[in-house]
């Protein structure tokens, strides 16, 4: 099987950079040290950082040769990764991310290919890819990603992984590559559920310091009695929906739940794909245009090709997607009146083979998206849970929280899977 690391302790500028760790500071490790390292919550965990993530004295490539041929190697390091290795985490390289991080299937022609350590004829899922398999594969326990359309969702989805997106600006995205800001959170991937929690207490205990906090009477009160709405539909148009439907009725005898109507979350009435991708690909022409059409960077077709389309995109069509945005959150506020979480399948179903043309990809693509964008849309922290199996390969499905419930959302999903 190939390495999902890019930058792993054989590499000669690996010891060099951990000792450039053991120095460097930002402004909220001190924080995260007062919180974590009395109780050391990750000390014996083996950390994966996607490249994405600046680490001081290591080169970022964003999944791309050029682009760390044109950038300088770091002088600081991500807060997220500096606060878990304060809290005892060790780091053990950095990962494969499909390039700039613009795609969900896990792909890379610069590198080997990577297999899906638990469906090895179906790709792993992006472009989180190599923090994933990282951790699929027993490499590491935790796999440090970014989610801005479903890149922490999908490879949890595809690869059996307990996955969290958090609420989008909960946690900085500092020195890192960006995507598109507006949408771009920081998450992670473990095999269990209870190491899903302890990194979410160490990432999550600096959010006041960028004005998101956790609102603890709010989670109390979510844990105590929640009221799930279940998006019926959305679970019968899915390839696992019959796997959730035993889960789900389960749910609804010992839960308060409301079963959605196709009218209250219509994706497709919505437009939640077309809306989130426009107003991604404007940020993205914005972060990356110049740097492309400078550099000419030697980048995959099909992401070239929505990369050349980000580029078409007007004023005018950005002024219409955000005011379909707003169409979107204004019916997702209406259901957050009437529900505590919402549940919803992660993924269509389970990963697209290795095989599969580019056609069928880019259909699954467009799918995925329809599902992943809710969140992304709304900045709505996410947890997936992995749950079934179908064809021999993993899936599951998804419990959506309000913005800033991302610990209620852990705990209660500790509650459902082992009350």
């Amino acid at each position: 099987m190939s390495s999902p690391f890019v930058i792993k302790p054989c590499d000669k500028r690996y010891e060099q950079a951990i000792k450039s760790l053991e120095t460097s500071s930002c402004k909220n490790s001190s924080n995260a040290k007062n919180l974590a390292t009395d109780d050391a919550l990750l000390s014996g965990l083996g950390l994966a950082v996607k490249d994405l993530f600046h680490v001081k004295g290591l080169p970022t490539a964003a999944g791309n040769p050029d682009w760390e041929a044109t950038h300088l190697v770091p002088e600081t390091t991500n807060c997220c990764v500096a606060n878990m290795l304060s809290a005892g985490a060790t780091f053990k390289g950095k990962t494969i991310t499909d390039e700039l991080a613009y795609s969900l299937h896990g792909q890379n022609k610069h590198y080997a290919s990577l297999v899906n350590p638990t469906a090895p004829a179906h790709i792993p899922g992006g472009s989180s890819s190599g923090s994933a398999v990282a951790v699929s594969a027993h490499l590491a326990d935790i796999g440090l990603g970014t989610d801005t359309g479903g890149s922490i969702r999908v490879p949890s989805s595809y690869q059996g992984l307990w996955g969290l997106r958090t609420t989008h600006g909960l946690i900085p995205c500092d020195n890192m590559v960006a995507l598109a800001p507006s949408f771009d959170t920081i998450g992670w991937m473990t095999r269990d559920l209870d190491t899903l929690q302890k990194v979410a207490e160490v990432c999550i205990a600096g959010a006041s310091a960028v004005g998101i906090s956790p609102n603890n009477e709010e989670q109390t009160a979510t844990g105590d009695a929640p009221c799930f709405g279940v998006a019926t539909h959305l679970f019968e148009n899915a390839a696992h929906g019959a796997l959730c439907k035993t889960w789900l009725h389960k749910l609804a005898e010992n839960n308060k739940h409301m079963a959605l109507s196709a009218d209250q979350l219509d994706l497709q009435f919505l437009q939640t794909a077309a809306t989130f991708r426009t107003l991604q690909g404007a940020e993205i022409w914005q972060q990356h245009g110049e740097w492309i059409e400078t550099t000419q960077p030697d980048i995959a077709d099909d992401i070239m090709l929505r990369l050349n389309w980000c580029k078409t995109i007007t004023t005018h069509d950005v002024q219409q997607a955000k005011a379909q945005q707003e169409v979107v959150i204004n019916q997702l506020n209406m259901l957050f009146e009437q529900i505590d979480v919402l549940v919803i399948p992660t993924t269509p179903g389970v990963a697209p083979r290795c095989d599969a043309d580019e056609m069928t990809l880019a259909n699954d693509r467009n799918a995925l998206l329809a599902l992943t964008a809710v969140a992304g849309l709304a900045g709505l922290p996410q947890l997936h849970l992995p749950l079934f199996t179908l064809h021999n390969a993993p899936c599951g499905l998804s419990l959506v929280g309000k913005k800033g419930n991302d610990l209620a959302l852990l705990a209660l999903a500790k509650k459902l899977t082992t009350g």
